[in-house]
């Protein structure tokens, strides 16, 4: 029977997954389908039941149902574990595998754009402490990154998420994210500030340094104010729709078999939509 896939989330219309699964089933010609199922909280244990009898191979979880759907599953890998929230789950052995591939998206991304980057990264400034920053923190961690520093409007959970991931995160005080500029060889911004329709990130990047590398997981508008500003002063900017590319192809593996590529004819389809949305 061909591989039947999910991404479900609520609400889930907004999700681009299914064209990039979709783009990668027409592009290796293999049988299977991935659709868009919006799940209600209270209805995600009967999703993960059909999942479970064989309705569906595997699948992606969104908005809200990253933290839920753990209760749920068999096991949680070490990266999902850590990030305290999965996205891809996947049978293996008659149990349901959940895993967090937004680590190695992120991480797989920053390497096609900035090659051997954690070579030249010795202070790495995180904006935010949720569920993106505390997966990003944890894959720059794994890379090496000697010095991370998370700063967050609200104080506490930057020091919750330093005191969870341990040494070398440190938690500083929002109001000196600019002086941090300064000091940082790559800056991260993991909250949704900047993105189309939210509140703008205010940040000075006056102290930047030429040649830091400032990254950005918001992907609409594909060139935030923030990326725009680092350009402008000789940063090199890392956009988010990478992240998202890269993110789904482990899932497609698991679920048919292939290993897809993220290639410049995925990338501009997945811009042309963003931009007639």
């Amino acid at each position: 029977m061909a591989p039947r896939c999910f991404v479900i989330g609520h609400p889930i219309a907004h999700s681009r997954s299914p064209l990039i699964h979709g783009e990668w089933l027409r592009e290796h010609r293999l049988p299977g389908s991935y659709e868009r199922i919006d799940v209600a909280p209270s209805d995600l244990p009967a999703l993960i039941a059909r999942l479970r009898h064989g309705e569906f191979a595997g699948g992606n979880v969104t908005f809200p149902h990253k933290e839920a759907v753990m209760a749920l599953v068999d096991e949680i890998t070490a990266a999902g574990r850590a990030v305290g929230a999965v996205n891809t789950l996947w049978h293996e052995n008659g149990r349901i595998i959940a895993d967090n591939s937004d680590v190695g998206g992120f991480l797989a991304h920053l390497d096609a754009m900035v090659p051997g980057w954690h070579g030249r990264v010795g202070t790495a400034l995180v904006l935010g402490a949720g569920g993106a920053a505390r997966g990003i923190c944890y894959g720059l961690k794994a890379r090496g990154v000697p010095r991370i520093i998370v700063v967050n409007r609200s104080p506490e959970r930057a020091s919750e998420l330093a005191s969870a991931l341990g040494h070398p995160l440190e938690a500083r005080d929002w109001a000196q994210r600019e002086r941090l500029v300064g000091e940082a060889d790559l800056i991260v911004n993991t909250t949704a500030l900047g993105m189309q329709a939210k509140p703008p990130l205010e940040i000075d990047l006056a102290a930047l340094r030429p040649g830091t590398i400032v990254d950005d997981i918001v992907y609409v508008p594909l060139k935030t104010a923030l990326l725009a500003e680092a350009e402008r002063r000789g940063g090199l900017p890392v956009d988010g729709l990478g992240m998202l590319l890269h993110q789904a192809v482990p899932g497609f593996a698991r679920w048919y078999g292939v290993t897809p590529q993220v290639t410049s004819a995925l990338r501009a389809l997945i811009e042309a939509d963003i931009l007639k949305a």
